[in-house]
């Protein structure tokens, strides 16, 4: 595990003007991971695009951790049904063109 990949969740917190308690709820939700390395929390840099959006719909909307759940949840729906649909059409191009 390298450090770099990381960023200190209380930056994370003061920078976005977040609680603490927000982002516990989004861990304790399955939402986002938080690794504990040193008695420092930690949020993976893979995941940051996901939670500043997270943060956007609660601190812009004032949607609760469970909306976001929900929002989530859709999303990452939405972007799979998306990536079936681009699949099928990709097939169906190959069989247009060999027919």
């Amino acid at each position: 595990m390298e450090l770099n990949e990381f960023v200190n969740l209380g930056d994370f917190c003061d920078c976005h003007h977040i609680s603490y308690t927000f982002i516990s709820g989004l861990h304790d939700a399955g939402l986002i991971e938080i690794t504990v390395v040193d008695n420092n929390q930690l949020l993976n840099i893979a995941q940051l695009k996901e939670l500043e959006m997270m943060v956007r719909l609660h601190n812009e909307l004032d949607i609760n951790s469970e909306g976001i759940e929900a929002v989530t949840h859709l999303l990452h729906k939405l972007n799979e049904l998306q990536h079936e649909l681009k699949t099928v059409k990709q097939r169906l191009s190959w069989y247009e063109s060999h027919y």
